[in-house]
């Protein structure tokens, strides 16, 4: 009896924050008839559309997407659900005989799903509301700590990241083991699913630019008022109210900012720092095809094996 043929790998169009790598995806969903799985972590959140630049009504139509609107702003929301719901669209998918076409900048979605969710112990609420408040008495000290305990983790980590520096304690207390080593799994040369990857680049210079103006668009658009109405309703969960954007807009409500013009610095500022944290874990993927922004839709077409 003939093997099964393998099967054929999942397609990935990936890359930082402002490289135009949704307009991309965008085009080539258009033109083959594939389905749009979003990998982007805070468009799961209903109404925190201004500053996540979900798709509008006109990119849904061309192509439909999957993986946005899951949840409200004040639910908890984490990798684990994201890669069952991931999982869920792409059967769905492959029983109505669509392709499927996975756009985002969440690199811990990419790796969790495309080389295996880690095996790491579950949230304690409890635990992780006393560091968050050991933070807020004394700001500084969970990375100064975690520089001691885990180097490596403290080195990936912002030092006013709380999410992430309250996870690495909460791992190394539950575990007695370093958040680091849990996660050396993604350096692996293999993938657990099968894909292609296409990373959008730009440089430097040139994201900075296409940062500022996309800030100034969305204040312009209504960001500030978008975080307000979510506050009054719900308000937002620790994940949520911790994106860029809408973190900066909830200081400025609060008055820890002197004006507009500090809140659209720190805006930016932020979101270049996530940038080049993408761009970190950007660069550990193995046998990616990296494509210039300028080269166009079809270079990244070509990456993919669509040319």
């Amino acid at each position: 009896m003939a093997a099964a043929p393998p099967p054929e790998p999942l397609l990935v169009v990936t890359g930082p924050t402002a490289s135009g790598k949704t307009a991309f995806a965008l085009e080539l969903a258009a033109r083959t008839g594939r389905e749009i799985l979003s990998m982007d972590s805070m468009a799961v959140y209903r109404r925190m559309d201004i500053g996540t630049a979900k798709p509008s009504a006109a990119d849904r139509a061309r192509a439909p997407h999957h993986l946005i609107d899951l949840v409200e702003p004040h639910e908890d929301f984490d990798t684990a659900r994201w890669c069952a719901a991931a999982a869920d669209a792409l059967a769905d998918l492959g029983r109505r005989g669509k392709g499927a076409l996975f756009v985002g900048g969440t690199p811990l979605y990419l790796m969790a799903f495309f080389k295996g969710m880690l095996e790491s112990p579950p949230g304690d609420p409890k635990l992780r509301a006393d560091l968050a408040a050991r933070e807020a008495a004394q700001p500084g000290v969970l990375h100064a700590e975690l520089l001691q305990r885990d180097p490596a983790a403290a080195a990936r980590i912002h030092p006013k990241d709380l999410r992430r520096l309250v996870r690495a304690h909460e791992v190394l207390q539950q575990t007695g083991q370093t958040i680091s080593s849990q996660q050396r799994h993604f350096d692996r040369a293999d993938w657990a699913r099968p894909c292609r990857i296409a990373v959008v680049e730009r440089d430097r210079d040139e994201l900075h630019a296409r940062v500022k103006a996309r800030t100034a668009q969305m204040l312009a658009d209504g960001l500030l008022a978008e975080t307000e109405a979510i506050e009054r309703v719900g308000g937002f969960s620790r994940t949520a109210g911790a994106a860029i954007g809408y973190a900066e807009c909830r200081d400025f409500l609060r008055g820890r900012y002197k004006d507009p013009l500090e809140l659209r610095n720190r805006i930016r500022r932020n979101t270049h720092q996530l940038i080049r944290r993408q761009t970190t874990w950007l660069r550990r993927l193995p046998d990616v095809a990296r494509v210039p922004a300028a080269n166009g839709v079809d270079a990244v077409a070509a990456a993919l094996g669509l040319g």
